[in-house]
């Protein structure tokens, strides 16, 4: 398996009391590749991410990051991912910085790389200067940029997003999506963006159609305008989860 790419997901089958969840996924993303999951609720989204991440474990598929097999080389695999949650993970009485440096110390990063990079990624989100306010003065929209810093922070290889933008402003919501657009294109970073809402596909981006556990198209988005005849993706979406084309 070649490093050079970012996330290999390979025949990944997972189930719940025996019903399952996902099956026989298979895909992969590029270094510089934003690859959208789309898919209703109860695709699987949300089980797959689980199971990247190591919150979960089966015994059927194969997991590569980075050419790391993330079972029998899990500590080195997940040292190449930055992950941001749908729920909020930050502790609300501590300050920015404070998370940060807390995320910084698990990474083993010192004290003083760890400051340059806080800097770097805060500055680029434009949150330094809040660096001393407590997560709960900040509205949604900067609380998500904090997020999105934290897992730039030790400088992975991919960046999965769970529906991060879930509940915030048209305006947050909207700067969240160019910026992770921005780090695919300026530093090659490889992103799974799991997400529901169409606007927030760009045109050369990667789509991952999931329904009810299963792989419905898998390529650029014109591949899968092609593939279903549909005029726009919103109605590609609809052909592939819908009725009997699902």
């Amino acid at each position: 398996m070649s490093s050079s790419i970012a996330l290999s997901v390979e025949d990944l089958t997972f189930s719940y009391g025996g019903k399952n969840a996902l099956s026989r996924v298979n895909f992969k993303i590029q270094p510089g590749e934003c690859t959208i999951l789309l898919g209703p609720n109860g695709a699987g989204k949300s089980t797959l991410f689980s199971l990247i991440t190591r919150l979960y474990d089966t015994r059927d598929g194969r997991i590569e990051l980075c050419g790391l097999d993330i079972k029998r080389q899990t500590r080195l695999a997940l040292a190449k991912l930055g992950v941001v949650f749908q729920q909020a993970t930050l502790d609300m009485d501590l300050t920015v910085m404070q998370n940060l440096r807390y995320h910084t110390s698990l990474h083993g990063m010192g004290r003083k790389l760890a400051e340059q990079r806080i800097q770097i990624e805060l500055e680029r989100l434009a949150m330094y200067d809040r660096r001393f306010e407590k997560i709960r003065q900040l509205n949604g929209g900067h609380r998500r940029r904090v997020e999105i810093a934290r897992a730039l922070l030790h400088k992975p290889s991919l960046l999965l997003l769970d529906e991060p933008t879930v509940g915030l402003d048209v305006p947050s919501r909207l700067a969240i999506v160019d910026y992770v657009h921005h780090l695919v294109a300026e530093e090659g970073l490889g992103v799974l963006w799991a997400s529901h809402l169409i606007d927030e596909i760009y045109p050369g981006d990667h789509l991952i159609v999931l329904h009810q556990g299963q792989v419905k198209a898998n390529g650029t988005v014109d591949d899968v305008l092609k593939i279903t005849g549909a005029p726009t993706i919103k109605d590609a979406f609809y052909l592939l989860t819908q009725g009997d084309q699902a």
